[in-house]
């Protein structure tokens, strides 16, 4: 992996992790004042997928 997906990489499992523990558990995960918190890891995983895709297909266009 490129030192430059290393550092999306990194920088989206902190997004997670920093929404994850932000939010209430006490409520319910769709309430008002969570939905905020689950886009935002919606997006951050959602950002990890892309990068994955796009870290397999750079693998793919490299010519040994």
């Amino acid at each position: 992996m490129q030192k430059f997906y290393k550092v999306f990489l990194v920088l989206f499992i902190i997004f997670t992790a920093v929404n994850l523990y932000a939010m209430d558990w006490q409520i319910d995960i769709l309430a008002e004042d969570n939905l905020k918190f689950v886009f935002s890891i919606a997006s951050a995983v959602l950002g990890i997928l892309l990068l994955l895709v796009l870290n397999t297909w750079s693998k793919i266009g490299v010519k040994k």
